[in-house]
C-alpha cells in the first residue's frame, strides 16, 4: 500500500508539473513575454515544482530530512542518473562556457549550500533570504549576459493558440495535482520508512528524488528522439542551481529547516559535493570536452554506489 503511495503521488506530482507547464506556458504566449524570460523562469519553475511542493510540504508538515533528502538526491540523479543515461544514447558536445560559468557557478552554490548546513546542521530564515539573493543575482546574470543560451524556447510553438478558461483549467488543476501528490507521497513516504525501519531520509534520497527527477529524464529523452540538439551539461546545471537555492530557499523561508538525521550531513551532502567537482575532469577525460558512452557509464556506476550504500 505505500508503494502504492509513493507511486500514485508521484504520478499525481508529474501530471500536475504538465498541467502548470502548459498553462503557464500559454499564458506567456497570449501576454507576449519574451521567450528566453520565459525560458528562465517558467520553465525552471515548472521542471522543479515537485520538489518544491514536496520540500515545502514536508517541512511545514515536520518532516525535514524529506524535504533536504529530496533536493540532494534529485541533485545527484539529474547529474549523474540523467546526464549518463543521455551522454550513453547520444554524446553531448561541451561548450568553452561550461568551465567558464556554469561550472564554477554550480560549485560556488554547491559549496554554499554544503557550508550553510554544516556550521549549524539547519537553515533558517535568514540563510533561506541569502539563497534568493543568490538566485536573483544568477537570474540577472542569465538575463544580462547569457540570454543567448536559453533553449529551451525552440521546444515553445507561438502558433498554439490556447483560450484564456482553459489556461485557468490548466494552472487550478495543475496546482491542485501537485498539493495532492505532495500530500499522499509524504504519508506514503514516512508510512514506508516506519514499516522497513528506515529513516525519511533514505527513502527520500533514493525514491522520492528519482521520482521527482523522472521530468527531467524524459524531458532530455523526448529531446533526443526528436533529434533536438539543445541538450547540454547547462541544463541539469541549471536545474539543480535552481533546486539548491531556489527551492530549499523558498522552503527554509517559510518553515526553517532542522535536519535530524547527520547522514544527511555527514554522506548524502559528501557525494552531491563530490560529483559536483568529478563532472569537470569528465569533460576533458577521456573524451575531450564531450559527454560520451565512457563518461555515461562512470556516471551511472556513480549512481549505483549513492544510491547501494543507503540499504
Amino acid at each position: 500500500m505505500e508503494f502504492l503511495a509513493i507511486i500514485l503521488g508521484l504520478f499525481f506530482l508529474i501530471k500536475g508539473g504538465e498541467f502548470l507547464f502548459n498553462g503557464s506556458l500559454s499564458a506567456s504566449i497570449k501576454l507576449q513575454i519574451p521567450r528566453f524570460i520565459v525560458g528562465l523562469t517558467i520553465v525552471s519553475f515548472a521542471t522543479s515544482a515537485p520538489e518544491l511542493v514536496v520540500s515545502v510540504q514536508s517541512a511545514v508538515k515536520g518532516f525535514p530530512d524529506l524535504a533536504l533528502g529530496n533536493i540532494v538526491g534529485s541533485n545527484v540523479a539529474n547529474l549523474a542518473l540523467v546526464l549518463g543515461i543521455v551522454a550513453i544514447i547520444t554524446p553531448i558536445k561541451i561548450e568553452k562556457v561550461f568551465y567558464k560559468y556554469d561550472w564554477p557557478i554550480m560549485i560556488v552554490v554547491t559549496l554554499l549550500f554544503y557550508f550553510l548546513i554544516k556550521t549549524n546542521d539547519n537553515l533558517s530564515r535568514i540563510e533561506g533570504v541569502i539563497f534568493i539573493i543568490f538566485l536573483m543575482a544568477y537570474l540577472i546574470f542569465l538575463v544580462f549576459y547569457q540570454k543567448s543560451r536559453i533553449t529551451q524556447d525552440e521546444f515553445f510553438d507561438d502558433d498554439k493558440t490556447t483560450s484564456y478558461v482553459k489556461i485557468f483549467y490548466l494552472i487550478v488543476i495543475g496546482g491542485f495535482l501537485l498539493w495532492l501528490g505532495s500530500e499522499v507521497l509524504i504519508k506514503g513516504a514516512v508510512s514506508l520508512a516506519t514499516k522497513l525501519g528506515v529513516s525519511e531520509r533514505i527513502v527520500s534520497v533514493s525514491i522520492i528524488a528519482f521520482g521527482t527527477s523522472i521530468p527531467e529524464l524524459s524531458t532530455s529523452i523526448i529531446a533526443i528522439i526528436n533529434k533536438e540538439h539543445n541538450i547540454s551539461v547547462g541544463n541539469l546545471i541549471g536545474s539543480n542551481i535552481f533546486d539548491m537555492i531556489g527551492v530549499i530557499g523558498i522552503t527554509s523561508i517559510l518553515s526553517p529547516i532542522y535536519i535530524s538525521d547527520k547522514g544527511l550531513i555527514n554522506s548524502d551532502l559528501v557525494w552531491m559535493v563530490s560529483l559536483a567537482f568529478l563532472i569537470l575532469p569528465l569533460v576533458f577525460f577521456p573524451n575531450r570536452m564531450r559527454f560520451g558512452r565512457s563518461e555515461g557509464i562512470i556516471l551511472i556506476i556513480f549512481y549505483i554506489f549513492f544510491i547501494s550504500r543507503l540499504f
